[in-house]
């Protein structure tokens, strides 16, 4: 199975963040614009939080919150989980399926935020490993 850098490597994608003081509008125009389900929040480079279509649902949709006026740090997730590119997609699946998460940032060992993985991305890694290895099993039989 691959490490998450090669992940990273393979997605090939900036990240996309927003500030702790960025306004929910500003972050819902940014998971349209680039078609993603989370935001990574920065402040002075470091991860701070993630913002997530989860997060603006429960709490600002349902509370009936003005998403023009609040802020992300009001909002955001702020107990980050975090993932280094040495470890494995199935290290993270069972980080994301034992804390109910769909999305890991990536840092590296200064905490310098290197990407993000989504659970998507990590079960089409796996339907890939698997492809492949079906495909050499049917090799090996007919052959």
């Amino acid at each position: 199975m691959k490490y998450i850098r090669h992940l990273l490597d393979e997605k090939n994608r900036p990240v996309v963040a927003v500030a702790p003081t960025d306004t929910v509008q500003r972050a819902l125009a940014l998971l349209a614009e680039f078609n993603i389900g989370a935001l990574v929040v920065l402040e002075k480079g470091k991860v701070v939080g993630i913002f997530s279509e989860r997060d603006f649902a429960r709490k600002v949709a349902l509370p009936g919150k003005s998403f023009l006026a609040t802020s992300i740090r009001e909002v955001m997730s702020d107990h980050v989980f975090y993932v280094t590119p040495s470890q494995t997609v199935e290290e993270c699946m069972a980080i994301m399926t034992d804390r109910r998460i769909r999305h890991l940032p990536v840092v590296d060992e200064t905490q310098k935020l290197l990407g993000i993985i989504s659970i998507g991305d990590l079960v089409k890694e796996v339907i890939s490993h698997q492809a492949f290895q079906i495909e050499q099993l049917e090799r090996y039989i007919t052959g």
